[in-house]
């Protein structure tokens, strides 16, 4: 029949991994079908196919002519979704890889987390050269996906993968843009309606189905089981109850989950690079480190030699060989051996020592870089542990499921199992993980089976009831249930018999509130509830902008259908009374660490903020009002007679002081000093351009004057202040924006004086100094522009030296802005490389760092550790800055950050932005 939607004939789960991609599946219309593995044909050498169960999560980009066309021939066309010209995944990729440095694209998933970087970049191989082409890691994700795809519609031809129901399992701590792009990436592959489930939960549906006749017997005496997952580069915890029945079946309830670790097999084969690496640069004159490119390579070596000694019946010794580059391949090859006893002591006691229950994971000042991902600081899986047991109260565990790669050295399994025995102080009953590589996979479609009433499931649905407070929070305490307690997960709830006004276009705060305690029966859907007449917790709000699809500015009348998922949001709809088709997400999450949780209240602000704003628009307001010049000039001195002094002025204050002002933004086009004060104080109260939720939006707003210009373009104050604001900000415009700034910047230094005659009035003039702050501030914009901005300010420091000038310190700061090695807002790819930095690096040593100490303060920049052998600068001229700075008696932080992975002090943080953060704003980049 037309129209009708086709049902499909399998259920298919893909466990996503870090190391491996795996892919199970079951027939949807037979209940007795058992779980099968797709055995994944993928190339296994040049020119040669076979079929595996685990498809490696690795891609290679070869050189051009490096493979013949017939190397790469598979049993189905296929187009790489990333756009990279014969790139090669799979089996073939890790050989190709482990022979070549600089090639392999490893850890994609990890990249998915790490918040640091512009994850929707080309920026894998982490490091590589110039003449590699490099990809995303959510393109990388994509493309295993859609590998996984073109290898099942060869198979199933008549049964498209993307017509199936489909399963894609993530870590319990992925956070929701990690999530996000996980989406995305499933969709640039073709798959664009799926479901998700967290790893450690798809293990234990592993077990549930493998076991389901037996599992009332299995779990009897359990109460409370700990699904440890340490997968190939995250770890994840969580905590399942198990309560019974009045028939005596066990009911499951997942009840806790923890925090995001980047911290697994990866971790351990870096530890043994390392020692082999230190072994081979014993044996080499002056020493040897290994590029970033060539350390990912002896990973690769080193994760076979671990997996080769850890495994039954291993030898005493295993010799890890590095090839040589180019023409040395051979000739200049290294080697050294590893014992088995080595390797059980650095893995074992090294990432599962035995620790006591009351220590908790060492949390120092900075984590731990390699290849740009932001390792654990402690690499002490039981420690973590320990801290995750500690926040989440109750009953230790009394039952364990191990699951990830690494478990299958039974070494490590045994300590872990120990070490929580000593911990209860009786041994735990351990359930059997037949096969740890392919159980995630599985457990997918075992979720999928249960879904479907055809498996045992973790039940229990919502534990609590969730309200939509109606009105504004703190004034009305009328709250509407949109999901009442034990609403099963993944199943979307519609409130038809109420309707909501929406706004679109403008911003909206949501607020939720969750019962505490419910006795008896709960709250019916769309039940009105008053919540100070209960145990209620308000939860923090949501604030969001939702657009129409025209852009205009209006209300709308919705109807809410809300769903809990399986990842731990609870996922609100507003759908169009009139267009069902029409529908805006807001998505909540509720799993929010207790150091983290508010009492759901907005941040308390000023009580004379209404007065502030009073002031703003007597000066600005539409209604124009006789005001004195000095009046207007003296806006902030009234404001912090009112508010305090405004160092004091925290975000939330300085937000709805920008909002006052933007809403009055014409007003500043009165005279030169309205223009003056409303860019001086519009930049200052939207520092550092993001921190609040509705930052974006608000850039948005700003963003919209940036054509137009100042009004008064020829008072100087004026202009300098419009640069000013555009420098404050930067932090929160886009690349694209940023670069379109970049264009006035060498307009302004650059532009003859006939092409200044004939400038827009639009482009705002700006003076040498506004634009080496200005350019200073454009982290976003590509490394090899930030080298030449560099560049620039190399030119006028030797300048200077010609003319036996003292050099300029606000050159020096932006030297140390524009080529940190560690930057605040831009994503780390795009520092500029640490060739171009050493050179700058010669010429600030040439200074003398005791008449001018910010050239002591730019080496610390340019040659401060991160950890990341792509960012940082050669050993040997760490170590001459060290002992220059040590000379001149520089601070003890300065020394720290170049010797050290180290974080900046307040009083460090401000000297780099310009001026200090707003109070309760931290950086975390």
């Amino acid at each position: 029949m037309r129209g009708a939607k086709v049902q499909p004939a399998f259920l298919v789960g893909i466990d996503l991994g870090t190391t491996n991609t795996v892919v199970a599946y079951a027939d949807a219309n037979d209940t007795q079908a058992g779980i099968q593995l797709l055995p994944i044909e993928q190339l296994v050498a040049p020119g040669e196919v076979g079929a595996r169960p685990l498809l490696p999560s690795l891609r290679y980009h070869p050189a051009a002519g490096e493979l013949a066309a017939g190397d790469l021939q598979l049993p189905w066309p296929q187009q790489d979704v990333a756009g990279v010209e014969h790139a090669v995944l799979g089996a073939l990729a890790r050989q190709l890889g482990a022979q070549v440095p600089g090639r392999l694209v490893t850890s994609a998933k990890s990249w998915l987390s790490h918040a640091n970087v512009d994850r929707q970049a080309p920026i894998l191989p982490w490091g590589a050269d110039a003449d590699v082409a490099k990809v995303s890691p959510v393109a990388a994700s994509a493309s295993y996906l859609a590998y996984v795809r073109a290898t099942w519609n060869h198979r199933f031809p008549d049964s498209p993968l993307e017509a199936q129901e489909l399963v894609l399992t993530i870590p319990a701590s992925f956070d929701e843009g990690a999530r996000a792009l996980t989406l995305e990436a499933a969709r640039m592959a073709g798959l664009p309606t799926l479901r998700l489930v967290e790893e450690p939960q798809a293990a234990f549906y592993d077990f549930l189905h493998r076991r389901r006749a037996t599992l009332r017997d299995d779990l009897a005496d359990t109460r409370r089981i700990l699904v440890c997952d340490v997968g190939g580069g995250t770890t994840d915890f969580s905590l399942i109850d198990v309560a019974l029945d009045d028939d005596g079946e066990p009911q499951l309830t997942r009840s806790s989950v923890g925090n995001h670790l980047i911290l697994g097999g990866d971790n351990m084969d870096l530890a043994l690079a390392h020692l082999v690496e230190t072994r081979m640069a014993a044996g080499s004159e002056g020493g040897m480190k290994l590029s970033a490119a060539r350390l990912s390579q002896l990973m690769e070596r080193c994760r076979a030699a671990k997996e080769l000694l850890l495994s039954q019946d291993a030898p005493d010794k295993a010799t890890v060989t590095l090839l040589g580059g180019g023409s040395r391949l051979i000739g200049g090859s290294r080697s050294a051996d590893v014992t088995r006893e080595e390797v059980a002591a650095m893995v074992v006691d090294g990432f599962l020592p035995k620790v006591e229950f009351t220590e908790t994971a060492k949390k120092g000042r900075a984590g731990i870089v390699e290849f740009g991902l932001p390792y654990a600081q402690d690499a002490a899986i039981t420690r973590h542990l320990a801290s995750f047991l500690q926040q989440h109260q109750g009953a230790l565990p009394d039952t364990l499921l191990l699951n990830g790669g690494v478990f299958r050295a039974d070494a490590l399994a045994h300590r872990l199992a120990e070490t929580l025995a000593h911990w209860r102080g009786q041994p735990l009953t351990i359930l059997h993980n037949d096969n740890p590589d392919v159980a995630v996979a599985r457990g997918a479609v075992a979720y999928a089976l249960a879904r479907r009433g055809q498996a045992p499931r973790i039940g229990g649905g919502s534990p609590r009831s969730y309200f939509l407070v109606l009105g504004e929070a703190g004034k009305d305490h009328r709250a509407v249930c949109i999901l009442p307690r034990g609403s099963a997960s993944g199943e979307e709830i519609r409130l038809t018999e109420r309707l909501f006004a929406l706004r679109l276009g403008r911003p909206v705060r949501f607020h939720l509130a969750t019962s505490l305690f419910e006795a008896g029966t709960p709250p019916q859907l769309g039940e009105i509830v008053d919540l100070d007449a209960g145990e209620y917790l308000r939860l923090p709000p949501l604030v969001s902008v939702l657009q129409a699809e025209s852009g205009e500015k209006r209300d709308i009348t919705v109807q809410l259908a809300t769903v809990m998922t399986e990842v731990g949001t609870l996922e609100v709809h507003c759908v169009a009374e009139a267009d069902a088709g029409q529908r805006w997400l807001l998505e909540f999450q509720l799993r929010v660490d207790k150091e983290e949780q508010g009492d759901g209240e907005a941040q308390a602000v000023s009580p004379r903020i209404k007065e502030a704003i009073e002031k703003i628009e007597r000066i600005f307001g539409g209604k124009a009002q006789k005001v004195e010049t000095k009046e207007v000039r003296q806006l902030r001195q009234h404001l912090e007679r009112g508010l305090g002094g405004r160092e004091s002025w925290d975000t939330p204050l300085l937000r709805q002081l920008f909002d006052a002002l933007m809403l009055r933004a014409r007003g500043r086009r009165r005279s030169a000093e309205h223009e003056r004060v409303w860019l001086n104080l519009a930049g200052y109260c939207l520092r550092p351009g993001y921190g609040d939720t509705l930052d974006p939006w608000r850039i948005e707003q700003l963003w919209a004057l940036f054509d137009t210009g100042v009004q008064h373009h020829k008072d100087n104050q004026v202009c300098a202040e419009w640069w000013t604001l555009w420098r404050r900000v930067a932090g929160g415009l886009s690349t694209e924006q940023q670069l379109r700034l970049l264009d006035d910047f060498a307009f302004n230094l650059q532009a003859d004086a006939a092409q200044r005659g004939s400038r827009p009035v639009t482009l705002v003039n700006g003076s040498d100094d506004d634009m080496l702050r200005l350019g200073a501030s454009l982290e976003r914009i590509p490394g090899a522009y930030k080298a030449e901005v560099g560049a620039w300010l190399i030119k006028r420091l030797q300048k200077a030296g010609k003319k036996e000038e003292t050099a300029d310190t606000n050159t020096l700061w932006a030297l140390a802005r524009v080529g940190a090695r560690q930057p605040f807002h831009g994503s780390a790819h795009e520092v500029v490389d640490s060739a171009t930095v050493a050179e700058w690096l010669h010429v600030l040593l040439a200074l003398d760092w005791k008449k001018t100490e910010p050239a002591a303060f730019a080496a610390t920049h340019l040659a401060r550790m991160t950890g990341d052998r792509s960012r940082d600068i050669g050993d040997e001229l760490r170590a001459t800055v060290l002992t220059r700075l040590k000379a001149v008696g520089a601070p003890q932080l300065w020394q720290a950050m170049v010797s050290e992975v180290t974080q900046l002090d307040e009083a460090n943080t401000k000297r780099m932005l310009g001026e200090a953060l707003p109070p309760g704003l931290k950086l975390i980049g």
